[in-house]
C-alpha cells in the first residue's frame, strides 16, 4: 500500500495536470493544425474538427495530387457548401 507522501504527490500531480486541461495549454489552440504519426504508422491531423483525420501515406500523397481538382470543385460548390465557424 502506498503512504502518505505518496498519495499526496498523486494529488499535486493530478491537480496540476486538470488545471492544465482547464486552461486549454495541453491542446491545440483553436484553428492551429498539428501532425502525427499514429500507432498503425499513419499520419493524423488534428485541428480540423472533434475527431483527427487519419490516412496512411499513399492516401495523402493521392489527395494532394488532386489538390488543384477539390479546390476547383470547392469553388464550383461553394454555393451549396456550409462554413463551420
Amino acid at each position: 500500500m502506498t503512504n502518505k507522501e505518496d498519495l499526496e504527490a498523486e494529488l499535486a500531480k493530478l491537480r496540476a495536470e486538470n488545471e492544465k486541461l482547464k486552461s486549454g495549454s495541453a491542446k491545440t489552440s483553436r484553428g492551429e493544425i498539428s501532425f502525427k504519426v499514429s500507432e498503425k504508422g499513419a499520419v493524423s491531423v488534428y485541428g480540423m474538427g472533434r475527431f483527427p483525420v487519419t490516412l496512411y501515406k499513399e492516401q495523402w500523397t493521392r489527395l494532394l495530387g488532386k489538390s488543384e481538382e477539390l479546390k476547383k470543385f470547392i469553388a464550383d460548390n461553394d454555393s451549396r457548401l456550409k462554413v463551420k465557424e
